[in-house]
């Protein structure tokens, strides 16, 4: 019996973490994919109760690319970025309307939630053309963005959330804790509009930012819970959900101190 391409790629899977690897275990073992696990689960139990809890309208989709309020008016645009990628998103919303990937608001959305993944790295602290532009400012600004071109009142939602997950050790540090106050996000992204000296991102920031800051929940979640709720609920799954964190944490835990030892 021929062996197909995706039980090849099973295979070589399975031993990336071994001495007979054919790539970086961080290939599989990553925030990217443990998130995909979580929101799987999240998404097939939606009656447990969490922030992470799926209503019966919810889809969850990875790397979706969230609009900018910033894009480049003209070629050259100094002021300008690129559309933002986010780890996961959970909520009313319709992917690739205009280009593979991008992702819009459904007319009568009321949930929209991103999830931005972390294991041993901090927030992006900017963007080439704006380096303050930090990444929590910059993807609530990407909500406010979406939620503008949709046209909802941002007061009609049920949920708009933006979280940050990441080991537990690295929240109880404060690592992301500053870049996510509300003051601060307020600050940064009202000195983006500032720099472009223009009534229209003006009235933008007024009318679809500071409302969506006003509603949107900000928080940071530990993966650790994230677990326990899974081993709970589902005690042979959670299990093998800690075995998958754990490689995570071995295999990032080292590249971090690797790259630590050679900057110093």
């Amino acid at each position: 019996m021929k062996i197909m391409p995706i039980q090849r790629i099973t295979t070589l899977l399975k031993r990336c973490s071994g001495s007979d690897n054919n790539f970086p275990p961080t290939d599989l073992y990553n925030e990217g994919w443990m998130l995909r696990l979580i929101l799987d689960w999240f998404s097939s139990n939606p009656d447990v109760e969490h922030n992470l809890s799926f209503a019966t309208t919810d889809k969850w989709y990875s790397e979706a690319l969230l609009p900018s309020a910033f894009l480049a008016r003209y070629r050259g645009d100094k002021l300008a970025e690129s559309w933002t990628h986010a780890d996961g998103v959970i909520g009313d919303f319709i992917i690739g309307v205009s280009q593979r990937g991008d992702l819009s608001l459904k007319e009568d959305a009321c949930r929209f939630i991103v999830t931005e993944a972390k294991m041993f790295s901090k927030l992006s602290s900017g963007v080439k053309n704006a380096s303050y532009f930090n990444q929590a400012a910059r993807n609530i600004a990407c909500i406010a963005e979406l939620i503008s071109r949709a046209q909802i009142p941002p007061a009609s939602f049920d949920k708009i959330s933006f979280f940050v997950i990441a080991p537990e050790s690295q929240i109880n540090d404060g690592i992301f804790a500053e870049l996510m106050a509300k003051d601060k996000i307020r600050e940064i992204v009202n000195r983006r509009v500032l720099e472009y000296q223009n009534s229209e991102k003006d009235k933008w920031f007024k009318d679809w930012f500071l409302p969506t800051l006003e509603q949107v929940q900000i928080c940071q979640i530990p993966w650790e819970e994230l677990i326990l709720i899974i081993i709970q609920s589902d005690p042979e799954y959670g299990r093998k959900i800690d075995e998958f964190y754990a490689q995570c944490v071995r295999f990032n835990q080292k590249t971090r101190n690797t790259f630590m030892s050679l900057s110093s």
